[in-house]
């Protein structure tokens, strides 16, 4: 089916990003990992303090054929601890599901690999690309791109561990100077890894500039293993370019997805039908920031409390005194208090001449 984009969109629109290649068609079949096959070609990305059972719970009821990632799960701690850690909890009949782990040593990795698998994961995913100091130090995430015997070793060690597929999550390289994700990738292929995800950006970006989808494209020239494009996609249209830009076998969403997650289920209805969903209103997604706060309370208590303020913020905006919401929703302390501004958030909208529409894309930072 023709990837054909909207460009009557502006606000999305995407039409001179000069990533983009010649429209291309992406196949029927099923995205297959290893002895998984995929109904959908979009996923949700692993988000660290994001992912849990109750956004992934969210996430779903708008793509329920799409894979999932718990949030990702560090092997030491699965090896020291009596009882899994929570991130690797897993709705019952939650499927598809993949848990991340990440670590620098093989044995703790093939070994966190074989519980994670007794959780219910139907693939494991390795993180290569977290950017964050408190986990590169310690030899993990992003600097193994630095280290890329280390991460072949891991590759090896949970293939061995267990029978289900396994994933790699990387990016392109540690800085401008150091893009290896082409000699990495075969390597990780060789290794026993059956899909790889490609965030196209350094380690050294972190988040900023723009995602370099064009070393995607080259990985995929050189991999016979399904690769999946990360890195900038925060609407159908982003989509679009990307895997027009890439070849790519799908796009993995991730900030995208913050305090909006529909986006997932957006893009995987356009890919299948060629048709796009109508956006939720501003009042629609601030019932749905509500049902969040309810499932953080119900599922962890006064600590889903806390974490719930970065997600209502992320949710609120679009609509005059916005800013002022948001600063109040990150002070809440109660589930009440959280209700409270959000329904008057809501009556503030509906009060209006009429409802203002979503504006994408949403740029949170996590």
């Amino acid at each position: 089916m023709p990837l054909t984009p909207n460009t009557t969109a502006p606000v999305n629109s995407v039409n001179s990003d000069p990533r983009r290649s010649p429209p291309i068609s992406l196949p029927d079949s099923p995205l297959k990992i290893g002895n998984v096959a995929l109904q959908s070609r979009v996923l949700q990305a692993p988000l660290s303090g994001v992912t849990d059972l109750v956004f992934r719970r969210l996430v779903r009821r708008y793509a329920p054929s799409s894979m999932m990632y718990t949030e990702m799960v560090r092997a030491q701690e699965v090896h020291h601890l009596q009882t899994l850690p929570r991130l690797m909890e897993i709705d019952p009949g939650e499927q598809p599901i993949s848990i991340q782990l990440f670590d620098c040593r093989p044995d703790f990795m093939g070994e966190a690999a074989k519980k994670a698998v007794a959780e219910g994961a139907q693939t494991i995913d390795i993180n290569m690309g977290c950017p964050v100091n408190k986990i590169t130090r310690k030899g993990g995430g992003s600097s193994l791109l630095r280290q890329p015997e280390v991460a072949v070793a891991i590759v090896k060690a949970v293939v061995e561990a267990v029978d289900v597929p396994v994933t790699v999550k990387t990016r392109i390289g540690w800085a401008d100077a150091e893009i290896v994700i082409v000699d990495f990738a075969r390597r990780l292929e060789d290794a026993g890894a059956q899909m790889l995800t490609v965030h196209g950006r350094t380690r050294a970006q972190g988040y900023t500039g723009k995602a370099q989808w064009q070393w995607i494209k080259k990985v995929k020239e050189v991999l016979s293993i399904p690769v999946i494009a990360n890195g900038d996609i925060f609407s159908v249209d982003a989509a679009i370019a990307c895997l027009e830009a890439t070849g790519a076998d799908g796009v993995m969403c991730s900030r995208g997805t913050l305090g909006y997650p529909f986006l997932v289920g957006e893009i995987d209805h356009f890919l299948k039908t060629g048709q796009r969903r109508p956006q939720p209103t501003v009042v629609e997604l601030l019932q749905c920031a509500k049902e969040h706060l309810d499932g953080l309370w119900a599922y962890k208590g006064q600590k889903g409390i806390y974490q719930s303020r970065k997600h209502l913020t992320w949710y609120c905006r679009d609509f005059p005194g916005a800013a002022d919401f948001r600063d109040r929703l990150n002070k809440i302390n109660t589930v009440a208090e959280g209700q409270a501004l959000l329904d008057e958030a809501i009556e503030q909208v509906q009060n209006q001449a009429s409802i203002p529409a979503i504006q994408t894309p949403q740029l949170a930072v996590i």
